[in-house]
């Protein structure tokens, strides 16, 4: 058991670009599979930092670990533990808070450009005003109630939000890797209809990916660091394992 903790849904929604970064930094952390009943038994008190990263289902699936999930969550939050939502793992924090996911009358995939809102949150600070983030969902949240709205995109405007000083929730995958994208086109590319304005066709996913993917890399260290620095200090990274 580590002070860092990820929680994951399926064995192809994996930490990517984020376990990338905690190993080049020599950050030990701990990944559970809560679909396969991990969180089970887990101690609430220990993790000093909790990322969730996504997966296909839905928060409103009568999944009973989805419950077990969003109990945990609400145990972090109230611990005051910074917390990182990736697509799925932002409707649970969302629905931790009290806010609805509902189904979107589309899917946004591919890769969608995020403009900031009007707001001046450490969260932000190292992004410019607009950039892109690759995207596959069908489902959104709504804002909780005291959370600051961060991004939007054109077809799904709550894109991000921060709650209090330590909250992060996506709607996009900043975390996702080359191999993630060829991998979800490869075995998902027959759910996508490319004649939806909403979504891109594999193709224009994968044009100029190593570049894309690297600016991606950017925008999802940025988010990282700060979620890292409010868990433990600059000085306390050097410590954790």
């Amino acid at each position: 058991m580590t002070d860092i903790l990820i929680l994951t849904h399926v064995d192809y929604c994996a930490p990517g670009h984020l376990a990338t970064m905690l190993d080049a930094q020599g950050l030990d952390f701990t990944v559970l599979r809560t679909d396969l009943g991990e969180l089970d038994g887990y101690d609430l008190e220990r993790p000093r930092a909790v990322a969730v990263m996504g997966g296909p289902m839905s928060v409103n699936d009568d999944l009973p670990w989805i419950a077990v999930e969003i109990a945990a969550l609400q145990r972090f939050i109230q611990r005051d533990i910074p917390l990182i939502g990736h697509c799925l793992g932002g409707q649970l924090i969302a629905r931790a808070l009290g806010a609805a996911v509902h189904r979107m009358p589309y899917t946004e995939a591919g890769w969608q450009p995020l403009e900031r809102r009007d707001a001046d949150n450490p969260w932000l600070a190292h992004l410019p005003r607009e950039f892109p983030v690759y995207q596959w969902h069908s489902d959104t949240f709504d804002l909780p109630p005291g959370a600051e709205w961060l991004l939007s995109s054109p077809w799904c405007p709550n894109q991000a939000f921060a709650w209090g000083n330590k909250v992060l929730a996506l709607q996009g995958h900043p975390e996702v890797t080359e191999d993630l994208v060829r991998n979800w086109l490869r075995d998902w590319s027959h759910l996508l209809d490319e004649t939806q304005p909403s979504q891109q066709s594999p193709r224009q996913m994968l044009t100029d990916l190593p570049a894309r993917i690297a600016a991606l890399n950017s925008v999802a260290e940025g988010f990282y660091r700060h979620w890292l620095r409010l868990a433990f200090g600059e000085r306390g990274l050097a410590q954790v394992r």
